[in-house]
């Protein structure tokens, strides 16, 4: 068996012609099953009957199940999903005035055990294939029009690379969702190798690179990943993607008080992202998180304080504010919650 949504528009006509179908029916399941959104084939009643069946046996849906639903007063919603295994993982949607962007995770749980994170904080369980990625956007789809996504979610995409960029290549289809790659964004703490497997797919998806320190001593404190890959070797990745791109680069920093906050901090951060051609930065307040009471939201002077010292020395600069705070918007903190409370099958 092969999930459908594992399967990309293009191959559905050859997989039809080898069951001596007609290719038309490529592009009624296709309607089926990204226009329509459809949960079950026996929804796809364009399709003859034994048809059906056949794509029951051989090309199963897989839809995941909203456990739960996290609601802000920003407007914005954490769901978690649980998938047939009993795991389950977060998608967040985030309205603003012009869009509505989906948070995507790619891994139950994260082994990258970065300090802030609520993901990590029990380690990886799996990695999530194509079909489930995409389950997980059709279910934020069912809210509302997605008009950008973000792979920010649980889990480091470039530890599950050929699922989550299959997944990706899928939801960008014309002939899919056809979410144009510019819209869509894939986030890693940099795990160096995937910035040049990234690069060869000639595909014009963003790149942020989670930052969150602007030192060695402490970046690895915060971040275990660059134990392995330090901030020169990182840099210089993200350079040579840029060079072989001529795509920009978003660092992303999340200001911690007391910790990464102080107007040395800042310089160095300038000083550093600077070796990254057209390089720009997005300063995020934390997000507090349950399992690391000691790490508070920084104030509105600090933030802004940050914002001056990089826009001054000709670093491109966006002031985040956070969302959902009351929804445990920020990432793992609802499936961390669930596991807690015992809610979780």
């Amino acid at each position: 068996m092969t999930p459908a949504w594992s399967i990309l528009p293009d191959e559905w006509k050859p997989i039809l012609a080898d069951r001596g179908l007609r290719p038309f029916r490529a592009d009624q399941i296709l309607q089926a099953l990204y226009r329509d959104y459809i949960q079950s084939w026996d929804e796809a009643t364009t399709l003859p009957k034994d048809l059906r069946e056949t794509l029951k046996q051989e090309f199963p849906l897989t839809p995941c199940r909203e456990l739960a639903v996290s609601a802000s007063a920003d407007g914005t919603k954490k769901l978690l999903l649980g998938y047939a295994d009993g795991n389950s993982v977060e998608t967040v949607l985030i309205p603003a005035r012009e869009r509505f962007t989906q948070c995507i995770s790619t891994q139950v749980g994260c082994a990258m055990g970065c300090a802030f994170c609520a993901s990590g904080s029990r380690g990886v369980v799996r990695s999530l294939t194509t079909d489930e990625i995409v389950a997980e956007y059709l279910a934020g789809r069912r809210h509302g029009e997605i008009t950008n996504i973000v792979v920010m979610g649980m889990g480091e995409p470039f530890n599950n690379y050929d699922e989550t960029i299959r997944a990706l290549k899928l939801v960008n289809a014309g002939r899919g969702p056809n979410l144009g790659a510019r819209h869509i964004t894939i986030s890693t703490c940099g795990v160096v190798p995937g910035f040049a497997r990234l690069a060869a797919e000639g595909i014009q998806f963003e790149l942020s690179v989670s930052l969150h320190a602007p030192t060695d001593e402490l970046r690895s404190r915060l971040m275990p990943v660059n134990r392995r890959w330090p901030l020169d070797e990182l840099l210089a990745a993200c350079a040579a993607y840029t060079k072989a791109t001529k795509r920009i680069i978003t660092f992303e920093y999340t200001v911690i008080a007391g910790v990464n906050d102080s107007r040395a901090m800042a310089e160095e951060l300038a000083r550093q992202v600077r070796r990254v051609p057209m390089a720009k930065v997005n300063l995020i307040p934390l997000s507090p998180v349950e399992h690391r009471p000691d790490f508070k939201t920084p104030d509105d002077a600090t933030m802004l304080m940050f914002l001056d010292v990089l826009m001054k020395r000709g670093v491109q600069t966006m002031l985040r504010r956070s969302r959902g705070k009351d929804a445990n918007a920020a990432c793992g903190q609802l499936r961390l919650h669930n596991l807690n409370s015992k809610k979780e099958p």
